[in-house]
């Protein structure tokens, strides 16, 4: 485990709320995820920040995460593509992430297929236990698998923001402004519908 000496958090502020993001001092994202009500996120924190003396350092200046997550935000889903990870975990869980980074934007897939897709057909069991303990929330992209049925089954961030990041995705699947604008704002017409 990296201390708080190695690693550093930038908070940016998204239409979903506080969005932390921990990268090391190679520039990769070690952790992500929002910051409220999310218990996963508090512990990754609070986790990083023992290692040292107390709270994170904050970023020094915009982090490659930071103009990344903006962009992503504004309508543009590849800007993360770029983004450099490495996250702790087991073989099985870094398969279970890296096949996670390759399901296109807008798209889903269920545990099944994900299993199928990394060669373990009777695992969707464990690629869902993978999936929950993804520690690189958006960025490695648990949100887009959904259950066998197609209904949107348990995201950390809770399911009215998955519902909201696949809107955001599907509707930002055009390339040009436009089309990134009325991405965003599909996406947050279907968030307000769903709170009422």
């Amino acid at each position: 485990m990296k201390t708080s000496a190695d690693v550093q958090v930038d908070h940016i502020e998204t239409p979903l709320g506080v969005f932390a993001a921990i990268s090391n001092s190679r520039d990769q994202l070690v952790a992500a995820g929002f910051t409220e009500a999310h218990a996963r996120m508090e512990e990754l924190l609070e986790r990083y920040a023992t290692g040292g003396a107390g709270a994170l350092p904050r970023a020094r200046g915009p982090s490659s995460a930071r103009r990344a997550i903006e962009r992503y935000f504004a309508g543009e889903p590849e800007a993360l593509d770029a983004l450099r990870v490495a996250p702790a975990g087991s073989a099985f869980q870094g398969l279970v992430w890296r096949a996670l980074r390759r399901i296109p934007h807008g798209a889903t897939v269920s545990y099944g297929e994900l299993a199928r897709s990394i060669g373990r057909p009777s695992a969707a069991r464990a690629v869902g236990m993978a999936n929950r303990n993804n520690p690189i929330s958006i960025v490695i992209p648990c949100h887009r698998v959904i259950g066998a049925d197609g209904s949107l089954t348990g995201y950390a961030g809770g399911i009215e923001r998955k519902r909201w990041l696949l809107a955001h995705e599907q509707a930002s699947d055009g390339h040009s402004p436009r089309a990134r604008r009325s991405g965003a704002r599909a996406a947050e017409v279907a968030l307000d519908e769903r709170r009422r």
